[in-house]
């Protein structure tokens, strides 16, 4: 298995400013990152950065860093510059790791990578796990997916999915929501395998409607017609950093931890 890893790190941050370089126990974050991912069986880990003092920052610790454009309306528009500067090529698999998770598992790494190999049907892979409690089924910031019968994503949204037929009888979304379906829902994982081909293609598809009305970047992929290959695991995804608030829970989970 050989793949990539690529991890869009850019400063703009309007809660949490110059967050790639924010200090966790002694390391910028987004090197932290980086080290992590190199835990995977990945050949190459590289920082596609927007800023030259993210490549500077990366440098100093050994870390391969590309500089991009600072006009990229996405991650993955990021992610399509840096796979031309590293000379890859359409049919390479990279694994978007996001700059702001300093507790990734190299397993689900490993998995994203794993998944994409095996299912040439599909241009991208992610992950997901059971959503056990129904503050997270309720919560708009908490992604749902539902599957086929091969784990291949056929919806993705913030909305609470897959809703069974008497959840209204039973109070509804405005009754507030008391119980889970079952089986259990999916909580979408943020991390995503690509085919360099298709990571090249992306940024040229128009934005979907439906797109636009979750919020969810995935979906113009599906919506153009690109499968979606799901791996489910058993482990929650570690805490990211958006905020000044995750960035101390952060900090105190890896003192605890060293």
């Amino acid at each position: 298995m050989s793949f990539c890893v690529l991890i869009p790190a850019r400063m703009a941050s309007s809660r949490l400013p110059d967050k790639p370089l924010a200090d966790i126990a002694g390391l910028p974050m987004v090197v932290r990152v980086a080290q992590r991912a190199k835990l995977s069986a990945a050949s190459r880990v590289v920082v596609a950065a927007d800023d030259a003092r993210i490549v500077t920052a990366c440098q100093a610790h050994d870390i391969d860093a590309v500089l991009t454009r600072t006009d990229h309306p996405s991650g993955s528009d990021r992610l399509a510059e840096a796979c031309d500067l590293l000379g890859l090529q359409d049919t390479d698999v990279v694994v978007n790791v996001q700059g702001d998770e300093p507790l990734i598992d190299p397993a689900s790494i490993d998995a994203a990578a794993q998944l994409l190999q095996t299912r040439s049907d599909c241009s991208m892979s992610t992950l997901a796990h059971a959503i056990d409690n129904v503050e997270d089924f309720a919560n708009p910031n908490v992604v749902k997916v539902v599957l086929d019968a091969r784990n291949t994503a056929l919806y993705f949204s913030r909305a609470p999915i897959a809703w069974w037929r008497d959840g209204f009888a039973n109070g509804g979304l405005n009754g507030g929501i008391t119980a889970l379906p079952n089986p259990a829902p999916l909580r979408h994982v943020g991390l995503y395998g690509y085919r360099v081909g298709f990571l090249r293609e992306f940024p040229k598809l128009a934005q979907a409607p439906i797109e636009v009305t979750e919020s969810l970047e995935q979906l113009r992929a599906m919506w153009h017609g690109h499968r979606i290959a799901v791996h489910i695991t058993d482990h929650s995804p570690g805490p990211g950093v958006d905020t000044p608030e995750d960035l101390a829970r952060v900090r105190v989970l890896l003192s605890q931890a060293a």
